[in-house]
């Protein structure tokens, strides 16, 4: 069993819905801390209050550096550290190189990626102060190890956490803090809704395990990251798609 990690306090950005509201809901049934960050205060208040008492919202645009100062600041005022980030804010429009703007793609690596960087920044005086932290990045198989059309800077935000998580397990190992990342393939969310029953029918078919995954499947995850027990792994990542990414071919599912 792992030690447990009731009162401890995390920080859960994008956890107003999809998978960021799994995570948040999973740390608030063991017993965490849980200050819920979304863009809307009204939308975290609502995830907040699903979980109950020990639970608290808070709204940022986590792309900011102010904001993600802020963010830590309030969890420390309401619950006297941060001992776990949960850095999982992120979007996924879709659009092809050729009718991508600029902006386009500069708001997507800000909300995905920057926003990595920026809180993980954040809560470093706290975890260090500490000598204990865990901090998890949502990143993708999309990106890391595969490809889909619309998405080329969603998949290079996702690559690059990657990238940024290597060198952060290096710089912040002496100080007790571990940062890993999980990859979720195929997730059944609010995000996939609008894709379509057929796409969601055709990816569950693409899949070994046969279906979409769940929001408590990557919640599992982070939690585990989360724990005293994961403290010899930093600097890793942990495939979560049900085997999506092993078949060369459709053949091989036949």
């Amino acid at each position: 069993m792992f030690e447990s990690l009731q009162n401890k306090t995390v920080i859960v950005t994008g956890a107003s819905r999809g998978i960021g509201l799994g995570i948040a809901k999973r740390f608030g049934q063991a017993g965490l801390n849980v200050l819920v960050v979304s863009r809307s205060l009204a939308d975290a208040q609502a995830v907040a209050e699903g979980i109950g008492a020990n639970a608290s919202a808070f709204a940022a645009d986590v792309s900011e550096e102010s904001a993600c100062q802020a963010m830590v600041n309030a969890a420390v005022e309401r619950y006297g550290s941060v001992d776990v980030l949960a850095a999982n804010a992120g979007i996924f429009p879709s659009a092809r190189i050729e009718d991508m703007t600029t902006a386009d793609f500069d708001h997507v690596i800000a909300t995905n990626l920057r926003s990595s960087f920026l809180s993980t920044k954040a809560v470093l005086p706290v975890m260090k102060k500490n000598g204990f932290g865990r901090i998890v990045l949502t990143s993708s198989i999309t990106g890391p190890i595969t490809g889909y059309p619309g998405w080329s800077h969603y998949a290079a935000s996702k690559a690059g956490q990657l990238g940024f998580m290597r060198t952060a397990a290096i710089e912040l190992a002496s100080a007790g803090i571990t940062i890993n990342a999980v990859m979720p393939g195929n997730i059944l969310t609010e995000g996939l809704d609008g894709m379509g029953a057929d796409y969601q029918a055709e990816m569950a078919a693409s899949i070994p395990l046969r279906r979409l995954g769940s929001v408590d499947d990557i919640a599992n995850a982070v939690l585990f990251f989360a724990t005293r027990e994961a403290g010899f792994i930093t600097g890793q990542t942990l495939v979560i798609d049900g085997g999506q990414v092993l078949p060369e071919s459709s053949a091989a599912l036949a």
